[in-house]
């Protein structure tokens, strides 16, 4: 099982005993409340793109992971409220996976649980589109969710890099949380330059990934973006796990991990609102 299990029972009683906040977890940072903002952006749309992979590593003992729930869950329905068509897609279509260890408390967050009892949500992660059949230039918002199953397809797709690089070459609006910037890796500027260098982003740090002892995974975002050039930023805390951040550079707008989701939903929509 995650090693992180024993940080979360003891970051539980930590909150337990410290406060009385919404959730003990929220208080020490995990999901914190964001207000997000009110914008008329009826007859917009967003594509939330999420992983295909079910599995951290191999084997029999493989624990399943997927997608984390909120990274899904928040921009969704903040898009919805926002009177946003949304779509959720993946590499190659159909199921999104949900690391069930996002879904279970003391992490599942009230946009979770909304979604376990939504026939619509359920509908669409059950049978998300294929992007090779989207054109990505027909959504205003194109956001990439996380969670460790992204470490195994988002960042090694070269038609999500295709897309995305389309997408962002027409002035739309990109981005993403936690492994999801990934999915910007083989994306690229009109003059062949990797999309995301000399620009500022945020996605989950190599100190978090080390501190969950969650190492085994094929790519580890900060490193990865790193390596293409992108300037990389974030914030710290005794674990970055309960950190966040957000960074908006032009048309790029990306968050730190799963505390970012609600910020960089809302930023994606004020700059959408402003066009």
């Amino acid at each position: 099982m995650y090693k992180f299990k024993a940080f979360l029972f003891a970051a539980l009683i930590l909150g337990m005993t410290a406060c009385t906040h919404n959730t003990p977890l929220q208080w020490a940072g995990f999901h914190p409340d964001y207000e997000v903002g009110t914008y008329d952006l009826k007859g917009k749309r967003a594509l939330i793109i999420a992983t295909n992979h079910d599995l951290l590593g191999e084997g029999p003992d493989a624990d399943a992971t997927g997608v984390a729930s909120s990274e899904v869950t928040h921009p969704y329905y903040e898009f919805k409220r926002n009177g946003m068509k949304v779509d959720l897609g993946s590499v190659k279509g159909g199921k999104i996976p949900v690391d069930p260890q996002t879904i279970r408390f003391p992490v599942i967050s009230p946009h979770d649980e909304r979604s376990l009892v939504d026939s619509v949500f359920q509908q669409k992660i059950y049978n998300s589109l294929k992007i090779d059949n989207v054109d990505f230039t027909k959504y205003d918002i194109i956001f990439l969710a996380g969670g460790w199953g992204a470490a195994y397809d988002l960042g090694y797709s070269d038609v999500l890099g295709q897309k995305i690089s389309q997408a962002y070459a027409a002035d739309r609006i990109v981005g993403g949380v936690c492994h999801g910037p990934l999915g910007l890796l083989k994306a690229k500027k009109p003059n062949g330059e990797n999309l995301v260098k000399g620009l500022k982003l945020t996605a989950v740090t190599d100190k978090q990934v080390k501190e969950l002892g969650i190492e085994l995974t094929p790519q580890h975002p900060e490193a990865e973006l790193r390596k293409v050039g992108a300037l990389f930023e974030s914030q710290t805390k005794f674990r970055d796990f309960l950190a966040t951040h957000v960074v908006v550079d032009g048309n790029l707008i990306t968050g730190q991990n799963q505390n970012s989701g609600l910020e960089t939903a809302d930023k994606m929509m004020k700059l959408l609102s402003s066009k």
